[in-house]
């Protein structure tokens, strides 16, 4: 396979300066055997997600330490009330974008917007060479069955991702890439938007230490279907 650090240059919002994000996750793929059997590789995942939890394997301090979600961004009040203006409004900002990678590593959950970033990698493909090798890297970490980042996705999504990754286009993931879009839009970003460290980020005041939520049972899409998410709360 080729190196998955040449295929995703730009991908590095979990990366340390020493140990990329993907060289990370492919050293411990490979470190981790093969288990045919659901509790085997339902340990291999939880050992691996354990493992990304270390700080030596995010980029930088500030996304290193649970809590301060900007701290090196100086994000103003004004800045991160824009965010609630919209999920696309936090994603198309580096320090909303950061902050939100960091509220979900307390939900042990940022395979979703790691998933997303590749995706956006993907599509910025400038030639046809490239796309076999950075679908397979994809596939392979996020969706194949037991994928060290699996995310959730129904299964015709997931079997129409699968057919065309012998062949694949620019549009190869989109589907994918709308399900988690729209799982996280509407389940894990308005928790975002009531959590503590954003409102303090919104009041001006030093983001306080969150504490990390176990994650909570598996969503699909269908379970927000109708649902539109309630902001007044915060």
């Amino acid at each position: 396979m080729e190196n998955p650090l040449l295929l995703f240059p730009q991908l590095n919002i979990s990366a340390s300066k020493d140990k990329p994000y993907y060289k990370v996750m492919k050293s411990a793929i490979k470190e981790e055997p093969h288990k045919a059997s659901k509790t085997g590789a339902k340990q291999k995942r939880n050992r691996l997600s354990l493992l990304l939890q270390k700080p030596e394997f995010h980029e930088g301090a500030h996304l290193g330490k649970p809590g301060n979600l900007t701290k090196a961004a100086s994000v103003s009040p004004e800045e991160a009330v824009k965010w609630g203006e919209s999920f696309d409004k936090l994603l198309s900002e580096k320090a909303g974008l950061d902050a939100f990678t960091k509220f979900l590593k307390t939900e042990f959950s940022e395979e979703n917007i790691e998933f997303w970033v590749a995706c956006e990698d993907y599509k910025k493909s400038k030639s046809a060479h490239e796309l076999l090798p950075k679908a397979k890297t994809i596939f392979e970490t996020f969706i194949q069955k037991d994928a060290p980042k699996e995310v959730n996705l129904d299964f015709h999504t997931k079997e129409a991702t699968s057919q065309s990754i012998g062949q694949p286009l620019l549009s190869t993931f989109d589907a994918a890439q709308s399900t988690v879009y729209r799982l996280m839009e509407q389940d894990s970003y308005p928790r975002f938007l009531r959590s503590d460290p954003y409102l303090s980020l919104v009041r001006g005041r030093n983001p306080a230490r969150p504490v990390l939520r176990r994650r909570s049972r598996s969503f699909t899409v269908n379970d927000f279907q109708g649902v539109r998410p309630d902001f007044t709360a915060w």
